[in-house]
């Protein structure tokens, strides 16, 4: 079981300015960053799971293991109990998403198998920490809460055929072709602007040993433009959706949330189009006047690429986040902006007054006349 990346999933290939290390700082001894993107050896594997579970953008997977399999075979299983003895590589490869999304789907009680991790270990820490944001964003609008286990356990329940089977990253875990369309269709019933459904890996290499880097071409920059929602953001929008409304909608702290929020723009904003351009989902947007920006919760991943490539440094995190967001999803508008045809090439641009003409004709227009003048300065030195 080894690690992949899609370079082009990757926030820090959409900008120079992201300073997204989710990835490194929970697998420090893995993963390092060369270039400013996510590196490490072909030989990684399953020590690394803790990245595929905290990237926003689910730009790491590994392979024999696929997230989005595990949630349906899990699910029709009769086994409750999520543990690395029997199906999971390890609790850390799971996101706080996943966990809401299992918590939400299961009739029965699910528990998480602690027993075999170091209470002292940073992984022990993280997972716990997850655990616990999964729980607490339950307790704002269901009773169902997971459960977990730090014992040892001398017996693990199994289910009908004696085992439970670990899908692979094409979701061979035994299921029929039927249930596997059932599974597919499940995610596009979730059908969101600009959401892309599927993500492709890269080729595994053949020298184990070769620390495995990756750049940035032609073929990646195309998908780079891409909006893509990650296969865990579309599972947790459904599952919320089959819930049902809670009768009172909270509205919890931004900091006790890790994989969404909302946001602000203050009048600092220059609509330069940065910030919905590089968006990875497509959470900010505009019109075709570029005359407002729009924002999307739902779509939001935390991944704060807006926020690091902003500099007027514009755009803020609300200090609360509101539940009724993942039952009533709604699209809000951060900022208006008063746009103009300009007068010399016709495009639209942000008017501020004076003049109606677009910054880059008037650009032309300084470099035109500074230009003329040195040509009369010139031409008046030779006489």
């Amino acid at each position: 079981m080894k690690l992949h990346f899609d370079v082009a999933s990757c926030v820090r290939a959409k900008s120079k300015f992201s300073e997204c290390t989710k990835c490194m700082d929970i697998c420090p001894d893995s993963i390092s960053m060369q270039d400013n993107l996510p590196t490490f050896k072909t030989a990684t594997g399953v020590e690394a799971a803790a990245c595929v579970g905290v990237c926003p953008t689910e730009a790491f997977a590994l392979s024999d293991f696929s997230t989005t399999e595990f949630f349906f075979t899990f699910l029709e299983s009769k086994v409750r109990l999520i543990s690395p003895n029997i199906n999971v590589p390890c609790l850390s490869v799971l996101s706080v998403e996943h966990l809401i999304s299992l918590a939400l789907a299961s009739e029965e009680p699910i528990t998480l198998d602690l027993s075999v991790y170091d209470p002292d270990s940073i992984l022990f820490e993280h997972i716990e920490k997850t655990i616990d944001e999964a729980n607490f964003v339950l307790s704002s609008f269901s009773d169902k809460q997971l459960e977990t286990n730090v014992d040892d356990m001398p017996h693990h329940p199994e289910d009908d055929s004696g085992s439970q089977k670990i899908p692979d990253q094409a979701g061979n875990d035994g299921s029929s072709e039927e249930e596997v369309l059932s599974r597919r269709s499940f995610l596009g019933n979730v059908s969101l602007k600009g959401v892309i459904k599927h993500k492709k890996a890269f080729d595994e290499a053949v020298d184990a040993d070769e620390l495995q880097r990756f750049d940035i071409d032609v073929s990646v920059v195309e998908k780079i433009k891409d909006k893509q929602l990650p296969d865990k953001r579309k599972i947790l929008f459904t599952t919320l959706k089959r819930a049902g409304v809670p009768d009172v909608l909270e509205v919890l702290p931004e900091e006790e949330i890790s994989f969404v929020s909302q946001k602000y723009i203050d009048d600092n904003c220059t609509n330069c189009q940065i910030c919905y351009r590089i968006c990875p989902t497509g959470a900010l947007s505009s019109d075709g006047k570029f005359s407002l920006i729009h924002f999307d919760a739902m779509l939001c991943l935390k991944c704060r690429l807006c926020h690091d490539a902003c500099e007027p440094d514009a755009i803020h995190l609300q200090k609360g986040f509101e539940i009724k967001e993942f039952f009533e999803p709604t699209q809000r508008t951060l900022a208006t902006f008063s746009v103009k045809r300009c007068n010399e090439c016709g495009n639209y641009f942000t008017y501020t007054g004076g003049e109606v003409t677009c910054p880059r004709c008037m650009v032309e227009e300084e470099e035109a006349m500074f230009l003329h003048e040195n040509a009369k300065k010139m031409s008046g030195e030779k006489e």
